[in-house]
């Protein structure tokens, strides 16, 4: 439907675009026969501007119309939703890795390449970071 819409919508614009360059210009460049050349034969005098304000009208109306729809659709689509309604146990979802630790064996894994144990590295408790005895701002006296 929104699909449909958009296209009406599409054509609308263009319509109107066309009908607004095809009325009579003040002096200004427009297509509507202000300059010489033009299309000043097309339709004439009073009838050209009442048939093509009436047109701009009801395009400018439509237009008005499908915008506002396409509005109201795109705003029931996004409808708020809870972050708790698609979450499940994130711990249980992610399936079991063997050998997370190691980036090239995960990605192997991905692409069907059956994974080479990793080398056995020997184990050095790493100690955590000192901290420092006083903050490093400064103090306000």
């Amino acid at each position: 439907m929104q699909t449909v819409l958009i296209s009406i919508h599409l054509i609308v614009v263009l319509g109107l675009i066309v009908v607004v360059l095809l009325q009579r210009s003040e002096g200004g460049l427009g297509l509507g026969g202000g300059g010489s050349g033009g299309v000043s034969g097309f339709m004439t005098g009073r009838g050209q501007a009442n048939a093509l304000s009436r047109a701009t009208a009801i395009l400018a109306a439509i237009f008005f119309a499908t915008s506002m729809t396409l509005a109201v659709m795109s705003h029931r689509a996004a409808a708020p939703r809870s972050i708790l309604d698609g979450a499940g146990n994130p711990v249980a979802t992610q399936p079991a890795q063997p050998n997370a630790d190691n980036l090239l064996d995960t990605l192997r894994q991905g692409q069907g390449t059956p994974a080479q144990p990793a080398p056995s590295q020997p184990t050095v408790p790493v100690p955590p970071p000192a901290q420092p005895a006083t903050p490093d701002a400064p103090q306000s006296r």
